[in-house]
């Protein structure tokens, strides 16, 4: 099996590239490195290795928008085997999906190599707009953007305070953030939401660095969950927020969740999406955003 690192230089703002010198200096077996340039890189390269067909273990060595390109690149590839080395400021994904803490973890893995077959979840039909955790519309989506786009992040992340960004930007956007009115198509059914704060769809229980958003999500069940939060002042909303890492937000009346292979969203004016924490631009109020899932599409590497 062949083993191959893409490392995200940026990750973590800059951390991702040393902690790579360092890993690099333990690995004792044969490998190749790629270094991404620019968003979008990750699964270009990803696209490109599945033209070898041959077995290979590729090793995201970044944060969470690395992953969600490798894994989305890798749907459909059954000579892939997919795992990470969190090196980013959130890492979600890693706390559901394969990873390496040390070498010798892959050197043991390669002693008895197997995958297992996983779920993603796609935004409309393009295969660029997979996710591999979540992907949601409103308030995170907006503290998403202000977390990427913050000097704060970058300063803290250098003190390995990275997650200490979102909470502060949680507080600082809750008062500039304007409420939206939904519309959930799911099995045919309708449900209309006012003052809603946010609309997440997700295929892993995690978000935001930790927050355990979505806690009966699972990457093997064929399902989609997706969470909406409504009708909250917005000092109670900070406490809820103040839950979610425990996943004990589920008990607020104001806050609904439910299961399914597809979900349709319709807002009444442009909204801030994201997908796995990164921004995905604006919600259009005239198009509504169809999410599905794909069941076994990937294959994690079987730790």
């Amino acid at each position: 099996m062949e083993i191959v690192f893409i490392i995200n230089p940026t990750a973590g703002n800059g951390a991702a590239l040393r902690k790579w010198r360092k890993f690099s200096e333990t690995i004792d077996f044969p490998y190749e490195q790629f270094v991404t340039r620019s968003p979008g890189h990750a699964f270009q390269l990803v696209e490109q290795l599945k033209q070898r067909e041959r077995k290979t273990l590729v090793i995201g060595f970044g944060g969470d928008g690395t992953m969600r390109e490798i894994a989305a690149a890798a749907a459909g590839a059954e000579l892939l085997f997919i795992a990470s080395v969190p090196a980013g400021s959130g890492n979600d994904f890693a706390r559901s999906f394969s990873c390496f803490a040390m070498a010798y973890e892959i050197s043991r893995f390669l002693a008895c190599p197997g995958g297992l077959l996983t779920d993603i979840g796609q935004v409309g039909v393009k295969s660029e707009q997979l996710f591999a955790s979540s992907s949601g519309i409103g308030f995170d989506a907006a503290v998403a953007h202000a977390v990427n786009h913050s000097r704060m992040k970058r300063w803290l992340n250098k003190f390995g305070l990275g997650k200490l960004a979102y909470l502060i930007f949680v507080v600082t956007t809750l008062f500039a953030f304007k409420k939206f009115r939904l519309t959930v198509e799911s099995d045919e059914a309708l449900y209309h939401y006012e003052d809603v704060w946010l609309a997440t769809v997700s295929n892993q229980p995690y978000f935001g660095g930790g927050m355990k958003i979505s806690p009966n999500s699972s990457v093997h069940d064929g399902q989609l969950e997706l969470t909406v939060v409504h009708r909250l002042p917005r000092l109670k909303l900070l406490a809820v927020f103040g839950t979610v890492f425990s996943g004990s937000h589920t008990k607020f009346s104001e806050v609904v969740q439910f299961s399914g292979k597809h979900f349709s969203l319709a807002v009444d004016r442009p909204v801030p999406r994201h997908m796995d924490g990164d921004d995905a631009g604006m919600a259009d109020a005239q198009e509504p955003l169809e999410f599905r899932v794909s069941t076994k599409q990937w294959q994690q590497a079987k730790l």
